[in-house]
């Protein structure tokens, strides 16, 4: 059995966010469980409407034949990838669990390094 892949984003930029999803994704297709832990501006991946889908390196994507954000956040879904915004990232970027995706959860890094437990970290 492999080992959970827990993804922890701080980044609030498309690239890594954009990264984050690949990797999730990718571990998701070959059967590896996967939790994406969003804190500070890495929350504002979870929102709904996600900020970052009007960032101009998504028609860039798309034009080059390269999964975009939105198809990556769909396929996220559709794979059953934990999501988790941390609390505290949350309240430091002034943002409100209410403003968040379906299917987000909000809980704090205990959580998360449970989701993991003597799986692997990627930071990003």
């Amino acid at each position: 059995m492999s080992q959970p892949l827990g993804i922890l984003l701080l980044s609030g930029a498309h690239d890594r966010a954009h990264y984050a999803l690949v990797l999730a994704t990718g571990a998701a297709a070959v059967g590896r469980d996967v939790v994406v832990f969003a804190s500070n501006a890495g929350c504002r991946l979870f929102l709904d409407p996600c900020p970052l889908l009007a960032d101009a390196r998504e028609a860039l994507l798309a034009e080059r034949g390269v999964a975009t954000l939105a198809e990556l956040l769909e396929a996220a879904a559709e794979l059953g990838i934990r999501r988790i915004a941390c609390e505290a990232g949350l309240k430091a970027e002034g943002l409100h669990a209410a403003a968040l995706a379906p299917g987000v959860e909000v809980a704090g890094v205990v959580t998360f390094l449970g989701a993991v437990g003597s799986g692997q970290i990627a930071t990003l």
